[in-house]
């Protein structure tokens, strides 16, 4: 019985779809003789029969099925005709990704002239009505503006509410608007993180002692406006000359040799871009190239696409998902840790197809973790925080990280000081299990590598200058560094003055 119960238990062997590798330890002294004991007698270590274990159900990914009536795309007027299985197709997503040029007739403007209503509200702060025409056109100010381009996914789209889309936690993550943007700090910078100063080779950085990040493409389902990688990730901007790296053949073998040559390298991290716009072949390439290496002991595929088109992970008709869960098999059978790492950012990104997905995923073993960036008046109170990890814990979804917003160009007014971060840190302890609890991290500006929040050296609340030593980090000059996050200006508190 017991064995019966081990292998039919949820993300065990008897799952479908679930790869053959033996457990391993199951054979010690102990768990041997509890599996050679008399289960006739339905007697195990002198312990009450186990109840059955009823028979895993077939995954619902098999057959995606939603409540009645819940095709929310279909207030999008351009689709509302759309059947569920187009619309989950991810070449049909391909094929209706919404774009922005702001030289010519876009696909952006046509579509927010058929969703947006005649009349809508401001952005928060700013007050009153507006026009059709007028939000129209801070959306064409906001990318001149912007760092990145616009691209969005029609899954994204679709769960935005375009009766007032300023204030939207998900529109205000990827389309512009010049009216709210604020000057930049005077410490930001398009290369942030200083990721050009640990590259030795095209395509690869590396900063930590045992830990790489490779980057094999630019490209992504759908672009941020606070993306990190700003100076290289998508097409030129107005005001941005991108600098992708353009990995050749030659270039990834490249990065593999180096990655091979390094024994005290351990853990890859494969970006970019996004890994969903790695080819399936080149992501199974990578996978096994990762795992052959003996230094590599653990990798995780990057991406997006769990948030922005989950739909791509049931269709069984592109190969990419079939491509992820046969490289995590296969790391498994090595005795090698594979993860997937994506990017949820407030719980209206999530829905039936995000569950269903994630479902997907977790069946075959798959370990996931999630990372945030806070971002302001999108995430930033612990209503909302708490409510985002919750709905990832119950998908099996780790929170992992959340994280301070990047001192990047053109995104201040999304920028949050850090004690908005130390805060919630505090609050949502003990809301959820422990192992739930994401940490709070600063990616220190200037190339300091990522630091938890609260081991912060000193912490200023009305200069808004925190710092930062990162103890780990050795040569080029960062022993004993001091690294500094600044505030944005416009949240510094006001300084009491002596009465």
């Amino acid at each position: 019985m017991f064995r019966q119960a081990l292998a039919r238990g949820r993300g065990s062997l008897g799952v479908p779809g679930t790869s053959p590798y033996p457990v391993r330890g199951l054979t010690t002294s102990t768990t041997r003789h509890a599996l050679e004991a008399d289960t006739n007698q339905g007697i195990i270590l002198g312990h009450p029969p186990i109840p059955p274990v009823a028979s895993a159900p077939t995954p619902l990914w098999s057959e995606p099925h939603r409540d009645v009536g819940d095709d929310f795309w279909r207030k999008i007027s351009q689709w509302r005709d759309v059947p569920s299985d187009e619309f989950l197709s991810w070449k049909w997503a391909v094929n209706h990704v919404v774009e922005a040029n702001t030289k010519r007739k876009d696909k952006l403007t046509e579509f927010l002239y058929a969703v947006v209503p005649d009349e809508l509200p401001r952005a928060y702060g700013l007050g009153g009505p507006q026009s059709r025409d007028e939000f129209v056109g801070d959306v064409i100010s906001g990318i001149r503006k912007a760092t990145m381009a616009v691209r969005v996914m029609p899954y994204l789209l679709s769960r935005i509410n375009w009766s007032d889309p300023a204030n939207d936690p998900i529109f205000k993550q990827f389309i512009p608007l010049g009216s709210i943007m604020v000057e930049d700090h005077p410490m930001a910078k398009m290369d942030s993180l200083n990721e050009k100063l640990d590259k030795p080779v095209e395509g690869l950085v590396h900063r930590y002692p045992d830990k790489a990040l490779f980057l094999p493409t630019s490209v992504c389902p759908t672009y941020c406006i606070f993306c990190t990688r700003a100076y290289g990730i998508g097409p030129d901007t107005e005001i941005v000359a991108k600098e992708p790296p353009k990995m050749s053949r030659a270039k990834i073998d490249n990065a593999f040799k180096y990655i091979e040559s390094q024994e005290g390298l351990h853990d890859i991290v494969v970006s970019g871009g996004d890994a969903f716009y790695i080819q399936p072949s080149l992501l199974e390439e990578i996978g096994d190239r990762l795992i052959a290496a003996k230094n590599i002991e653990r990798f995780r595929f990057a991406t997006k696409g769990l948030a922005v088109a989950p739909h791509r992970f049931l269709d069984r008709k592109d190969p990419w998902t079939d491509t992820l869960i046969r490289v995590s098999d296969k790391a498994k059978r090595a005795g090698k840790h594979m993860a997937l790492h994506t990017h949820f950012n407030h719980p209206s990104e999530i829905s039936w197809i995000t569950e269903q997905a994630t479902l997907r995923l977790v069946q075959s073993g798959m370990t996931i973790r999630n990372q945030s960036v806070l971002l302001r008046g999108i995430n930033d109170n612990v209503d909302t925080m708490l409510t985002l990890i919750k709905k990832l814990a119950k998908m099996a979804i780790q929170p992992y990280y959340i994280y301070q917003g990047d001192m990047v160009k053109k995104v201040e007014h999304l920028r949050t000081p850090l004690r908005t971060l130390l805060d919630i840190e505090s609050q949502i302890q003990g809301a959820v299990a422990g192992f739930f609890i994401p940490k709070c991290i600063v990616d220190l500006p200037g190339g300091g590598g990522k630091r938890p929040a609260s081991l912060h050296e000193s912490y200023d609340r009305r200069t808004g200058v925190s710092t930062f030593k990162q103890p780990i980090l050795k040569g080029k000059g960062r022993e004993d560094k001091v690294y500094k996050y600044y505030d944005p200006v416009d949240t510094l508190l006001p300084i009491q003055t002596p009465v």
